[in-house]
């Protein structure tokens, strides 16, 4: 038998500098806590007026910040998601987060707005 192609989906080109690369090997790594710069506002933005609280900034991995979501909803006590590479968490939990977050070894975390 033959080796197996795992180039499977993939448009050929004839421009002879194609370069191929494949998306699924790179792996984006976290950023130290204390290099991460997180911002925490209150949205309300098609939310149909209620009040979620956003954290958005986090440079890493998917599950790291799947893992950072679980926390804050956990320490709040609510509900929330993480997608779009932001943390949602529904309600006004804004000094709570930043005080979790810089508690957590994220120093370079702000609020923004009101």
């Amino acid at each position: 038998m033959g080796k197996k192609n795992k180039r499977t989906g993939v448009v050929f080109s004839t421009n002879p500098d194609y370069d191929y690369t494949n998306n699924e090997d790179q792996v984006e790594e976290t950023l130290p806590k204390q290099q991460q710069v997180l911002r925490v506002q209150i949205d309300r933005k098609k939310r149909r007026g209620k009040e979620v609280t956003l954290i958005t900034g986090f440079e890493g991995s998917k599950d790291d910040l799947k893992d950072l979501g679980k926390f804050l909803k956990t320490k709040c006590g609510v509900g929330g998601s993480v997608k779009d590479g932001e943390i949602i968490i529904q309600g006004n939990h804004k000094t709570k987060i930043i005080d979790l977050l810089k508690g957590e070894g994220y120093t370079q975390t702000k609020g923004i707005g009101g």
